[in-house]
């Protein structure tokens, strides 16, 4: 007998078509059984504060067949939001902060949510690379998503960049080819879709706020500083924030294995929506928008 893994049986279900996922029992033991992975591998994400985020599925799935989970957290009756707010978390597996302090902000919004934004957060982009045995910062293919992103002429500039720079260093290989990954693929069709006005990444561990786009990033978001990094080839703030105009605010936080305080995480929490209340700018109406 042959056994379909689970997130498998989750892809055969949902199907190609762009329409969203059905509720069906099937599909709520997918998000149950990634739920039970993120718990085993995260001391700081209970699998019941798992489970009680209301995660869903994407259409997305990594090239190993595990699903993207998002949280919606859209418009409200009688207000209109101020934009449309993309936060992404896990992007690099090892980077296990940038993951848990999502979860954390998602009880925030859980409590206080009022329609100032539309909120779409996908608290784990990279779930190969943090859910195996030993986490990695690439992918299951050994490509780092973050170098994966299109740009022009990417092939030169990327393999320049990897050769040159990091002396092929494995933990920054940008794939063969731009968006030859299945995680890369769908969250560019996620950010066509969604249209973000805003999108927030988080990483581990520089310490310090990043920015990419026009004007202006947030001088200080808690305890962390602004403090450009440079935009590098194939990078998400390259194809975001440069060549899609799309503000990218990148929160490094200082440790990839330790968690910021409580305290920390409200107080980072508060500095970046009161940042996207003064500088967000939308660039359409709110509508209800599935993930792809």
């Amino acid at each position: 007998m042959i056994r379909i893994p689970r997130y498998f049986l989750g892809l055969l279900l949902l199907g190609f078509g762009n329409s969203a996922p059905a509720e069906t029992d099937d599909y709520n033991v997918v998000v149950k059984d990634e739920c039970e992975r993120i718990a085993n591998k995260l001391a700081s994400i209970s699998l019941n504060d798992c489970l009680g985020s209301d995660l869903q599925q994407t259409r997305g799935y990594s090239s190993t067949g595990s699903p993207i989970l998002f949280k919606d957290y859209p418009p409200v009756a009688e207000r209109r939001p101020l934009g449309r707010v993309l936060l992404i978390g896990g992007i690099h597996g090892d980077e296990y902060s940038s993951v848990s302090i999502v979860f954390k902000w998602m009880k925030i919004l859980d409590k206080y949510h009022s329609g100032l934004f539309h909120w779409r957060i996908l608290p784990l982009l990279n779930p190969d690379g943090l859910l195996r045995r030993k986490s990695q910062r690439m992918n299951a293919n050994n490509v780092d998503l973050n170098r994966n992103f299109p740009m022009p002429d990417w092939y030169n500039a990327t393999r320049n960049y990897w050769e040159n720079v990091t002396h092929r260093n494995p933990r920054r290989f940008p794939g063969h080819a731009a968006l030859s990954e299945s995680e890369t693929q769908w969250l560019v069709e996620e950010f066509n879709q969604f249209a973000p006005d805003v999108i927030v990444a988080v990483h581990a561990p520089h310490g310090i706020v990043d920015y990419d786009g026009p004007k202006n990033g947030p001088y200080k978001l808690g305890r962390l500083y602004l403090n450009l990094l440079g935009t590098y080839p194939g990078s998400l703030g390259n194809y975001a924030g440069v060549q899609m105009k799309i503000p990218v605010v990148t929160i490094e936080l200082p440790y990839a294995g330790i968690m910021p305080t409580p305290s920390e995480v409200a107080h980072i929490w508060r500095d970046l929506v009161s940042w996207l209340r003064k500088n967000i700018v939308a660039t359409r109406d709110d509508q209800d928008t599935d993930p792809s």
